[in-house]
């Protein structure tokens, strides 16, 4: 089961027009869930990138696909990185993006939500694209007998390899690491 959609919301628009570059951190952020195969069951990730590193800076898994994974992966990016007044947080039109649980954890955290069109996967691609990296560089090479296998091997991709050691053509070849430290040393030297 996944989560209820808001149906007394409004209508949320796309604030990203599948723009996916932010002139600092914190300002843009895209969102996506997915699932991954184990011996036990379907292992969920939510993860929340940050368009100007092309960090994943928030993350959680569950066995489950509703609201939770996503509301812990931005309490986690909250607490990794500061997040600007009017952060625009993107996703899909997913229903545990677009339920009342995640309207409320989006507006505490003063994040504007924006989603893309249905069915239409161009509008999230930034977080399919990490995905599509996450699952032919390490899922699809993997067998995971349980939960713990894949959150372990998971883990390390985002933590020891994706963000720190992967090249990204869209950074000038540089790592999602260098990039925020060469942020990082530019507002030092200001």
């Amino acid at each position: 089961m996944t989560s209820i959609a808001d149906s007394a919301a409004p209508a949320t628009p796309d604030l990203m027009a599948r723009d996916f570059t932010a002139d600092s951190p914190g300002r843009k952020l895209v969102s996506d869930i997915t699932y991954i195969h184990t011996w036990a069951g379907f292992l969920y990730l939510a993860t929340v990138i940050d368009c100007h590193t092309k960090a994943v800076v928030g993350w959680a898994m569950a066995d489950h696909m509703k609201s939770s994974p996503i509301s812990d992966a931005l309490d986690m990016t909250a607490r990794n990185i500061d997040l600007a007044d009017g952060c625009i947080f993107h996703s899909d039109r997913g229903t545990q993006f677009t339920s009342r649980e995640l309207r409320e954890k989006l507006r505490s955290l003063r994040l504007k939500a924006s989603v893309g069109r249905t069915g239409v996967c161009w509008d999230n691609a930034m977080a399919e694209s990490f995905f599509g990296a996450l699952k032919n560089e390490l899922v699809y090479r993997t067998s995971f007998p349980t939960y713990a296998h894949a959150r372990r091997a998971i883990v390390r991709y985002i933590e020891m390899f994706y963000n720190h050691r992967r090249l990204h053509s869209g950074l000038g070849y540089r790592t999602p690491a260098e990039v925020h430290a060469d942020y990082d040393e530019s507002q030092a030297a200001a």
